[in-house]
C-alpha cells in the first residue's frame, strides 16, 4: 500500500494566490459547517470574499497541500484593510489598526488535524506581519453558549492552543458579523471576540 503524499505548507502571496481561490472557497464552505460556525455557506459570497481578499496588499495564505490537494490553509492580511466591524473594536479600544496584521482563518480537513500544520499556520503569519513590521498579531472567533443545541458531545474548543501561542481575548474588544446558520432561514448577527499577542 502506497503511503499518502506528506503535507506541504506553502506560503503564498500576490498572483499566487488567485489560483488557490476556488479550492479555498470550497474548503472554507465545508469546514466552517462543522461546530461552533455552523455556516451555511454561499459560493457567491465565497468568491466576493475571498477575491476582495486577495486584492488586499500584504494579502497571505499559507496553504497545506497533499500533492496538489488543498487540505487546509490560513490567511492574513493588514486590519487596516478589513470591513470597518472589525477595525472598529480596536480603534474603540485604543488601538491603532494600522499597527495590527490581522489572520483572517484558519481551516483544515479534520484527517490532517494533529499533525502539527495548525502551528505551522500560525508561525508562517507571525513570521509575516513581523517582516512587514507589524506590532501585533489578532484574530476573532464565535461566541457559542455552552448549551448550544448543536455544541458536539466532547466539544474541545481551542482557548488553550490560542494561549499557548500566546495569544489572549481582550475584554470588550468584540462585534458580530452576520451569516447564515444551518437550519435557520436568514443570517443573523454572530457574537465575536478578538484575541491579540504582540509581535
Amino acid at each position: 500500500m502506497t503511503d499518502a503524499p506528506p503535507v506541504r505548507v506553502v506560503p503564498l502571496s500576490g498572483p499566487a494566490i488567485a489560483p488557490l481561490l476556488p479550492a479555498l472557497a470550497e474548503l472554507r464552505m465545508q469546514v466552517f459547517r462543522d461546530f461552533p460556525y455552523l455556516y451555511d455557506g454561499d459560493l457567491a459570497y465565497e468568491r466576493w470574499y475571498l477575491e476582495r481578499f486577495a486584492a488586499a496588499e500584504a494579502a497571505l495564505v499559507v496553504a497545506a497541500l497533499e500533492g496538489d490537494r488543498l487540505v487546509g490553509a490560513a490567511t492574513a492580511a493588514p486590519l487596516a484593510e478589513e470591513h470597518e466591524d472589525f477595525k472598529t473594536p480596536f480603534i474603540r479600544c485604543g488601538i491603532d489598526p494600522a499597527v495590527v496584521f490581522y489572520l483572517a482563518e484558519s481551516v483544515l480537513l479534520g484527517e490532517f488535524r494533529g499533525r502539527g500544520i495548525g502551528h505551522a499556520f500560525f508561525d508562517e503569519r507571525e513570521a509575516a506581519g513581523r517582516r512587514l513590521g507589524f506590532a501585533k498579531a489578532a484574530f476573532c472567533a464565535v461566541v457559542r453558549p455552552e448549551d448550544h443545541p448543536r455544541r458536539p458531545a466532547g466539544y474541545r474548543p481551542l482557548d488553550a492552543f490560542w494561549r499557548k501561542r500566546g495569544y489572549a481575548p481582550v475584554p470588550g474588544m468584540t462585534t458580530t458579523f452576520p451569516w447564515k446558520d444551518l437550519g435557520e432561514a436568514e443570517a443573523s448577527p454572530k457574537p465575536m471576540q478578538f484575541w491579540l499577542r504582540e509581535l
